[in-house]
């Protein structure tokens, strides 16, 4: 069960009685929400091993038939996941190795777990995704290969293509980062400068066969998108990676290197990524396993459960965090004033992942930014709460996973000589926060399945 560590203060903190119990029942669901993708329990709930069959939903696979079955990976959650596999199969897993975050508490004694950076990728990062593809490599016919793939996992397997040092791919990781660029765009140029991603650790694995077990963390759960899709065909090109850092002008501050890549790939003097229809993908199985769908309606039914009168808005939230902030506010005081879409007491749930585009030099995350945008249109109500949270327990750069707010917090935002519209341009959000001891505290979660924002109105 994953629990908000500060969650006593941060129920102290609302100023009535009614303020009080909205941020109950907001965190309340938000610690269901995480608890419920859990990647252990999901892995040992959704794979199972019946005498020589192992079954996954509607697929089955005779172990008898693989001479070796190797586990492979990557991703915040792939820790978790690694190590409930690994209860599951044993002696039968012949060896393998995932790159998780380096806090990574898990233990196995089959599957290495390699300690990488995350979300900039680093040379120890590089070492471990080297060590995955000679798994894949080394893989032949009668070989299972079983990937685990997570959200981080493109950060957490890099592997530079041609020339690309790991530097160029951290300078063009941190830039697209601050850009405001969408998790989707991030990836479609990760996948073209990369080595594994794209479809190359299916290609490269062929003819084995790969069963990949995938937590999403990517809107809408798209394949070739989730940890950049190593197993996945591509449905990008090289110049859709190059439009992407053109729209965000980072093109021309984009390392040479990387650009010299993108060029090449774009007048076909390196190979495309894999696409559909190639012959790597006859044997690959990919399954999404857990999703920000199921953390929301977990939260939903947390709330249905207390009383509430429900609606699970979105799971494809996406948009700058502020202007979120500021609709769901509005969306609160539409409740107050028509009773739509739901009447009081209300509990509403948005599923997705923002951005934030980095103007100012303050730090913050997206889930500490929405909060802070709805607290200057919660002013002045009573019993009426957002709180936004990351599942993963860590917001942008920060040790924060997300931040609540309530009608008061603009009037204790005065009180304690804090401005949140300078806040707000200054991305400033965790300061701001953090003063009002309204910042959310996880500690790093295991899991990965976007963000989840909360709408409480009493």
């Amino acid at each position: 069960m994953v629990t908000i560590k500060n969650k006593e203060q941060l129920v102290k903190n609302g100023q009535t009685k009614l303020d009080r119990k909205a941020r109950t029942l907001a965190l309340d669901c938000l610690e269901a929400a995480v608890s419920s993708v859990d990647p252990g329990r999901i892995i040992e709930s959704r794979v199972q091993l019946r005498n020589s069959t192992l079954k996954v939903d509607q697929h089955s696979f005779d172990l008898r038939e693989f001479k070796h079955v190797y586990v492979v990976g990557g991703g915040k959650a792939s820790g978790s996941m690694a190590a409930a596999l690994e209860r599951i199969l044993g002696k039968i897993v012949t060896s393998g190795l995932v790159n998780v975050p380096k806090n990574d508490t898990n233990k196995t004694k089959i599957i290495h777990l390699h300690g990488a950076s995350h979300p900039i990728p680093d040379e120890s990062g590089v070492e471990g995704t080297r060590r995955i593809l000679e798994i894949a490599e080394q893989a032949e016919t009668d070989d299972l290969i079983i990937c685990l793939i997570s959200g981080g996992g493109s950060s957490l397997m890099p592997l530079p293509r041609g020339l690309i040092s790991i530097a160029d791919k951290k300078a063009l990781t941190d830039a697209l980062l601050k850009s405001g660029a969408t998790i989707n765009e991030i990836n479609t140029v990760r996948k073209h400068i990369s080595d594994i991603k794209g479809g190359w650790l299916a290609k490269k694995a062929y003819p084995a066969t790969i069963l990949n077990l995938i937590l999403s963390d990517v809107v809408g759960d798209p394949l070739d998108f989730i940890a950049s899709g190593p197993t996945v065909p591509d449905s990008t090109a090289f110049s859709d990676a190059v439009e992407v850092l053109k729209k965000h002008r980072l093109w021309r501050k984009a390392p040479l290197p990387i650009r010299q890549v993108l060029i090449d790939g774009e007048k076909g003097r390196i190979p495309e990524t894999p696409k559909a229809g190639d012959d790597a993908f006859k044997k690959v199985y990919n399954i999404v396993i857990g999703n920000n769908r199921s953390a929301s309606l977990t939260a939903r039914e947390s709330l249905r459960k207390a009383g509430l009168n429900t609606l699970l808005l979105t799971t494809t939230l996406e948009g700058e965090a502020k202007q979120v902030g500021t609709i769901l506010a509005t969306m609160a005081r539409e409740v107050l004033a028509s009773e739509n879409p739901v009447p009081k007491p209300a509990g509403i749930v948005a599923g997705g992942e923002t951005t934030v585009i980095v103007t100012g030099k303050g730090l913050g995350g997206r889930n500490q930014e929405i909060p802070l945008a709805s607290s200057l249109k919660l002013s002045g109500l009573d019993g009426a709460v957002i709180a936004s949270l990351a599942t993963d327990g860590v917001d942008g750069p920060t040790d924060a996973a997300g931040a609540i707010a309530d009608g008061k917090t603009l009037a204790r935002a005065a009180e304690a000589g804090l401005r949140p519209e300078l806040s707000l341009a200054e991305n400033d959000s965790y300061h701001f926060f953090r003063k009002l001891e309204d910042l959310v505290f996880t500690g790093p979660t295991g899991t990965n399945v976007n963000d989840i924002s909360v709408i409480i109105v009493l």
